[in-house]
Protein backbone atom coordinates (compact mmCIF):
# COMPACT_ATOMS: atom_id res chain seq x y z
CA UNK A 1 0.00 0.00 0.00
CA UNK A 2 1.24 3.30 -1.42
CA UNK A 3 0.34 6.56 1.23
CA UNK A 4 1.01 10.00 0.39
CA UNK A 5 0.15 13.07 2.35
CA UNK A 6 -0.17 16.35 0.32
CA UNK A 7 0.51 19.29 3.90
CA UNK A 8 -1.03 22.22 2.62
CA UNK A 9 0.63 23.95 5.57
CA UNK A 10 2.73 27.12 5.23
CA UNK A 11 4.98 26.10 7.57
CA UNK A 12 8.58 24.95 5.98
CA UNK A 13 9.47 23.56 9.08
CA UNK A 14 7.70 20.96 11.43
CA UNK A 15 4.88 22.38 12.51
CA UNK A 16 1.76 21.20 13.95
CA UNK A 17 0.20 19.14 10.81
CA UNK A 18 3.21 18.17 9.77
CA UNK A 19 3.54 15.99 13.35
CA UNK A 20 -0.01 15.12 12.96
CA UNK A 21 0.53 13.82 9.58
CA UNK A 22 4.40 12.19 10.72
CA UNK A 23 2.62 10.34 13.45
CA UNK A 24 -0.32 8.90 10.74
CA UNK A 25 2.38 7.65 8.62
CA UNK A 26 4.66 6.49 11.48
CA UNK A 27 1.81 4.30 12.50
CA UNK A 28 0.75 2.69 8.70
CA UNK A 29 4.97 2.33 8.45
CA UNK A 30 4.69 0.24 11.03
CA UNK A 31 2.25 -2.15 9.42
CA UNK A 32 4.06 -2.04 5.60
CA UNK A 33 2.76 0.73 3.90
CA UNK A 34 5.25 2.96 1.58
CA UNK A 35 4.73 6.67 2.95
CA UNK A 36 5.88 9.81 2.01
CA UNK A 37 4.86 13.55 3.26
CA UNK A 38 4.95 15.97 0.50
CA UNK A 39 5.07 19.73 1.74
CA UNK A 40 3.25 21.94 -0.62
CA UNK A 41 4.65 25.21 0.39
CA UNK A 42 8.38 23.68 -0.99
CA UNK A 43 6.74 23.00 -4.68
CA UNK A 44 6.05 25.68 -7.18
CA UNK A 45 2.58 25.36 -7.66
CA UNK A 46 1.14 27.87 -10.22
CA UNK A 47 -2.90 28.52 -10.13
CA UNK A 48 -4.77 26.51 -12.93
CA UNK A 49 -5.63 28.65 -15.72
CA UNK A 50 -9.09 26.43 -16.84
CA UNK A 51 -7.02 26.18 -19.96
CA UNK A 52 -8.80 22.18 -19.99
CA UNK A 53 -5.15 21.15 -22.25
CA UNK A 54 -5.20 18.23 -19.52
CA UNK A 55 -8.70 17.35 -21.26
CA UNK A 56 -8.30 17.40 -24.63
CA UNK A 57 -4.93 18.07 -25.95
CA UNK A 58 -2.85 16.13 -23.47
CA UNK A 59 -4.99 14.03 -21.58
CA UNK A 60 -4.04 13.87 -18.47
CA UNK A 61 -1.00 16.52 -18.66
CA UNK A 62 -1.23 19.66 -17.02
CA UNK A 63 0.78 22.20 -19.57
CA UNK A 64 2.02 24.76 -16.75
CA UNK A 65 6.04 24.92 -16.29
CA UNK A 66 6.14 23.81 -12.82
CA UNK A 67 6.10 20.72 -10.33
CA UNK A 68 2.31 20.37 -11.11
CA UNK A 69 2.81 16.48 -12.52
CA UNK A 70 5.42 16.08 -10.13
CA UNK A 71 2.28 16.25 -7.61
CA UNK A 72 -0.07 14.57 -10.13
CA UNK A 73 2.08 11.67 -10.56
CA UNK A 74 2.52 11.43 -6.46
CA UNK A 75 -1.32 11.24 -6.40
CA UNK A 76 -2.11 8.63 -8.89
CA UNK A 77 0.84 5.99 -8.19
CA UNK A 78 -0.74 6.39 -4.07
CA UNK A 79 -3.59 3.80 -2.83
CA UNK A 80 -4.57 6.03 -0.46
CA UNK A 81 -4.22 9.85 -0.03
CA UNK A 82 -3.87 12.26 2.52
CA UNK A 83 -5.38 16.25 2.66
CA UNK A 84 -3.91 17.36 5.51
CA UNK A 85 -3.93 21.61 6.34
CA UNK A 86 -4.61 24.05 9.50
CA UNK A 87 -7.80 25.75 9.42
CA UNK A 88 -7.03 29.76 8.06
CA UNK A 89 -9.82 31.83 7.71
CA UNK A 90 -12.75 28.42 8.12
CA UNK A 91 -10.95 26.66 5.09
CA UNK A 92 -7.58 24.93 3.94
CA UNK A 93 -4.97 26.99 3.32
CA UNK A 94 -4.75 28.95 -0.22
CA UNK A 95 -2.15 26.60 -0.93
CA UNK A 96 -4.11 23.56 -0.72
CA UNK A 97 -6.26 24.97 -2.33
CA UNK A 98 -4.63 26.05 -5.29
CA UNK A 99 -3.03 22.20 -5.36
CA UNK A 100 -7.00 20.81 -5.28
CA UNK A 101 -7.35 23.22 -8.45
CA UNK A 102 -4.84 21.31 -10.21
CA UNK A 103 -6.16 17.74 -9.63
CA UNK A 104 -8.83 18.85 -12.64
CA UNK A 105 -6.01 16.99 -14.92
CA UNK A 106 -6.62 13.60 -13.09
CA UNK A 107 -9.86 14.02 -13.61
CA UNK A 108 -11.98 12.31 -16.94
CA UNK A 109 -13.55 15.74 -19.27
CA UNK A 110 -16.85 13.42 -19.61
CA UNK A 111 -19.71 13.36 -17.12
CA UNK A 112 -21.26 10.02 -15.43
CA UNK A 113 -23.71 10.32 -12.22
CA UNK A 114 -22.78 9.41 -8.62
CA UNK A 115 -25.14 6.71 -7.01
CA UNK A 116 -27.92 9.65 -6.23
CA UNK A 117 -27.86 10.38 -9.99
CA UNK A 118 -25.93 13.98 -9.25
CA UNK A 119 -23.52 14.73 -11.89
CA UNK A 120 -19.65 14.38 -11.67
CA UNK A 121 -16.83 14.21 -13.66
CA UNK A 122 -15.76 10.50 -14.84
CA UNK A 123 -12.18 8.86 -13.39
CA UNK A 124 -9.09 9.27 -15.68
CA UNK A 125 -7.32 6.79 -13.06
CA UNK A 126 -7.90 3.96 -10.85
CA UNK A 127 -5.92 5.33 -7.77
CA UNK A 128 -5.86 6.35 -5.28
CA UNK A 129 -9.42 4.82 -3.99
CA UNK A 130 -9.04 6.08 -0.42
CA UNK A 131 -9.07 9.55 1.64
CA UNK A 132 -7.36 10.49 4.87
CA UNK A 133 -8.24 14.01 6.00
CA UNK A 134 -6.00 15.51 8.84
CA UNK A 135 -6.75 19.06 10.04
CA UNK A 136 -6.21 21.18 12.95
CA UNK A 137 -7.08 24.76 14.20
CA UNK A 138 -5.95 27.11 16.71
CA UNK A 139 -9.07 27.27 18.16
CA UNK A 140 -9.84 24.77 20.83
CA UNK A 141 -13.33 23.47 19.75
CA UNK A 142 -13.96 20.74 17.44
CA UNK A 143 -16.96 22.67 15.70
CA UNK A 144 -14.33 25.04 13.98
CA UNK A 145 -14.44 21.44 11.45
CA UNK A 146 -18.26 21.41 10.76
CA UNK A 147 -18.21 22.62 7.31
CA UNK A 148 -15.00 21.01 6.50
CA UNK A 149 -16.36 17.63 6.97
CA UNK A 150 -18.83 18.65 4.39
CA UNK A 151 -15.95 20.11 1.99
CA UNK A 152 -13.94 16.66 2.29
CA UNK A 153 -17.26 14.72 1.70
CA UNK A 154 -17.91 16.48 -1.38
CA UNK A 155 -14.24 16.43 -2.47
CA UNK A 156 -14.13 12.23 -1.89
CA UNK A 157 -17.26 12.01 -4.24
CA UNK A 158 -15.74 14.29 -7.26
CA UNK A 159 -12.61 12.52 -6.90
CA UNK A 160 -13.82 8.86 -6.79
CA UNK A 161 -12.61 7.88 -3.29
CA UNK A 162 -13.68 6.43 -0.29
CA UNK A 163 -13.43 8.87 2.67
CA UNK A 164 -11.32 6.29 4.95
CA UNK A 165 -10.64 8.65 7.40
CA UNK A 166 -11.20 12.43 9.04
CA UNK A 167 -8.55 13.35 12.11
CA UNK A 168 -9.73 16.91 12.90
CA UNK A 169 -7.42 18.61 15.95
CA UNK A 170 -8.42 21.73 17.91
CA UNK A 171 -6.11 23.75 20.06
CA UNK A 172 -3.76 22.10 17.40
CA UNK A 173 -1.00 24.74 18.69
CA UNK A 174 -0.17 22.57 21.81
CA UNK A 175 0.93 19.37 19.34
CA UNK A 176 4.48 21.69 19.14
CA UNK A 177 4.00 24.39 21.95
CA UNK A 178 3.07 22.72 25.28
CA UNK A 179 4.45 22.70 28.92
CA UNK A 180 6.29 19.86 30.13
CA UNK A 181 2.77 19.07 32.51
CA UNK A 182 1.31 18.13 29.16
CA UNK A 183 3.52 15.89 27.26
CA UNK A 184 1.75 13.03 28.73
CA UNK A 185 -1.59 14.10 27.04
CA UNK A 186 0.43 15.38 23.78
CA UNK A 187 2.12 11.86 23.56
CA UNK A 188 -1.41 10.11 24.33
CA UNK A 189 -2.93 11.50 21.57
CA UNK A 190 -0.41 11.49 18.96
CA UNK A 191 -0.18 7.53 19.83
CA UNK A 192 -4.14 8.00 18.88
CA UNK A 193 -2.89 8.98 15.47
CA UNK A 194 -0.37 6.69 14.91
CA UNK A 195 -3.61 3.84 15.54
CA UNK A 196 -5.13 5.48 13.03
CA UNK A 197 -2.44 5.13 10.37
CA UNK A 198 -2.23 1.13 11.81
CA UNK A 199 -5.77 0.70 11.31
CA UNK A 200 -5.62 2.12 7.72
CA UNK A 201 -3.26 -0.60 6.33
CA UNK A 202 -5.11 -2.85 7.92
CA UNK A 203 -8.62 -2.47 7.89
CA UNK A 204 -8.44 0.08 4.97
CA UNK A 205 -10.64 2.53 7.06
CA UNK A 206 -10.32 4.29 10.54
CA UNK A 207 -12.78 2.28 12.98
CA UNK A 208 -15.66 4.65 13.93
CA UNK A 209 -14.43 4.26 17.62
CA UNK A 210 -10.74 5.77 17.44
CA UNK A 211 -12.21 8.34 15.22
CA UNK A 212 -14.50 9.32 18.57
CA UNK A 213 -11.31 9.33 20.58
CA UNK A 214 -9.68 11.09 18.63
CA UNK A 215 -12.40 13.51 18.79
CA UNK A 216 -12.01 14.15 22.15
CA UNK A 217 -10.25 17.03 24.24
CA UNK A 218 -6.41 17.51 23.77
CA UNK A 219 -5.97 18.20 27.33
CA UNK A 220 -8.32 16.55 30.11
CA UNK A 221 -9.16 19.42 32.25
CA UNK A 222 -12.01 21.18 33.85
CA UNK A 223 -13.79 24.30 31.45
CA UNK A 224 -10.76 23.28 28.59
CA UNK A 225 -11.95 26.05 25.82
CA UNK A 226 -12.28 28.92 28.59
CA UNK A 227 -8.69 28.44 30.28
CA UNK A 228 -6.98 27.75 26.26
CA UNK A 229 -8.64 31.28 25.58
CA UNK A 230 -7.37 33.29 28.02
CA UNK A 231 -3.85 31.62 28.16
CA UNK A 232 -3.70 32.68 24.26
CA UNK A 233 -5.14 36.35 25.47
CA UNK A 234 -2.33 36.24 28.07
CA UNK A 235 0.20 35.50 25.09
CA UNK A 236 -1.28 38.14 22.81
CA UNK A 237 -0.38 40.77 25.47
CA UNK A 238 3.08 39.59 26.27
CA UNK A 239 4.03 39.54 22.63
CA UNK A 240 2.07 43.11 21.70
Amino acid sequence: MIITAFNGSHQRINGNTWTMVEAFLQGAAQKGAETRQIKLAEKRIEHCRACKTCWFKTPGVCPLPDDGMELLNAYSRSDVVIFASPLYTDNVTGLMKTFFDRLIAIGDPHWGTDENGECVHRARYAKPTKLIVIMNAGYPEQTHFEHMRLLFRRMARNLHLKLAGEIYRGAGGLLTKYEPSMKSSIDSYLNLVREAGCETVNRGAVSFELQARLEGPLLAIPDFSRVFREKVNELCDSLI
